[in-house]
């Protein structure tokens, strides 16, 4: 069984920093792509960065202020946000492409979500 656990969201205030980070456990054989996501309300759920051994990837409204990176030995991905707005106002959920077999192909598995709450 596959666990994604999240950690670091809170309240902040605009120009602020806070730091994600998502620990996945149980049975894993690789880890490909890791990413991070958010929903702010009444609006979709969007991709803010990704992460794979090949690059990064982030959304236009986060490039310069928010940076991903992973340990690969902790099966971790972190997202380091800096300079925070209230619209970064959302719950952001993690999402591992885990391979839980050598028989299978890789899956999606996706964190519970942490609040992350800007204010003016």
């Amino acid at each position: 069984q596959v666990q994604l656990v999240e950690s670091g969201g809170g309240l902040v205030q605009a120009g602020g920093s806070l730091r994600l980070s998502c620990a996945a456990s149980g049975t894993i054989v690789s880890i490909n792509a890791m990413g991070w996501y958010r929903q702010g309300p009444g609006k979709q759920r969007e991709l803010v960065a990704s992460i794979t051994d090949g690059g990064t990837k982030y959304a236009d409204s986060v490039k310069g202020r928010f940076t991903i990176s992973r340990d690969n030995a902790k099966k971790t991905v972190y997202l380091q946000m800096n300079s925070l707005k209230p619209e970064d106002t959302a719950v952001y959920y993690c999402k591992d492409q885990i391979r839980w077999s050598v028989y299978r192909g890789f899956s999606d598995y996706w964190g519970q979500g942490t609040q992350v709450t800007v204010s003016s």
